[in-house]
């Protein structure tokens, strides 16, 4: 997929965006590198390596994608998990609709008991 240029932002733009009000500073001392490193990373001098584009990501809340350019998208995690969510409901609803009366009102008291 082909991300249109005005979408299209390095690395370092993204981290600029991210950082917001913080200063340089702040964010290099939670990640654990020097202002002068992480400075190199915002106006794309250098690229970081894994362990450091993890820690990023990590400390922004966003995918390892998202800061590398490959999607738009800052919590593509959360989109996977609520699909995979949503199968799981419709594989439930899929099974209690195989099930007696009685044991949906038994599934039901569990639901219940287990939400308290």
């Amino acid at each position: 997929m082909i991300i249109p240029m005005e979408e299209d932002k390095s690395l370092g733009l993204r981290l600029k965006s991210l950082r917001g009000k913080k200063t340089q500073e702040e964010v290099s001392k939670v990640i654990g590198i020097s202002r002068a490193r992480y400075s190199h990373y915002e106006n794309d001098r250098v690229e970081p390596d894994n362990d450091i584009l993890n820690k990023m990501a990590d400390y922004y809340g966003v995918t390892t994608d998202y800061l590398l350019g490959r999607t738009n998208e800052q919590n593509q995690t959360i989109k996977e998990e609520s699909s995979i969510i949503s199968e799981y409901r419709k594989k439930a609803i899929e099974e209690i609709h195989k099930m007696s009366e009685e044991d949906v009102n038994y599934f039901y008291d569990l639901i219940k008991r287990i939400k308290k």
